[in-house]
């Protein structure tokens, strides 16, 4: 297809397919973008274009697949409502006072969980939640890497049976 037989059914067409946007956005402005949208779709792959194929049909289709692939990619953004400046007390941290009492709390009520297993389950577990590696484990202990893995698994297990435990809060 030509550009000059391009330009010709795009013009003949034009109320149609505009219309045709209209009932898809229900927005005069959203209308003419999927309108101008559609137009550079269809003029961009206008080689693709069969002669002798209902033009109208082709472009309604480019136009109907441009709407739902805008709509899927602004249904999966978050929109907010308010101008970027109203945000930046979340970059600032000057009000914000750091609070360790609770992660103080759960540290102690593991060191428990952790006295209540034997120690040659929570060395190697300690250990590993502190960063060490299971082959600096194993050398350090002096046992095997399986055994450095079966024992943190075990401490695991055992410790999410006792965390599992804990009484009924009111």
């Amino acid at each position: 297809m030509t550009n000059q037989q391009f330009m010709s059914e795009m013009n003949r067409l034009e109320n149609i397919l505009f219309s045709f946007a209209l009932r898809l956005t229900r927005n005069y402005e959203d209308a003419q973008d999927l309108m101008q949208e559609t137009i550079f779709r269809a003029y961009k792959h206008r080689d693709k274009f069969a002669m002798g194929t209902n033009f109208k049909s082709w472009s309604s289709t480019i136009m109907r697949n441009t709407y739902i692939n805008r709509y899927r990619k602004m249904k999966s953004r978050k929109h907010v409502n308010e101008p970027v400046e109203s945000f930046l007390f979340a970059v600032e941290n000057k009000s914000a006072i750091a609070n360790g009492g609770e992660m103080n709390m759960r540290m102690e009520e593991l060191e428990d969980k952790l006295r209540q297993i034997s120690e040659i389950y929570s060395v190697p577990f300690l250990m590993f939640y502190r960063g060490y590696e299971y082959k600096e484990i194993a050398s350090y202990l002096n046992i095997p890497i399986g055994t450095v893995k079966s024992r943190i698994f075990l401490a695991r297990k055992k410790l999410k049976v006792l965390i599992g435990e804990r009484p009924a809060a009111l």
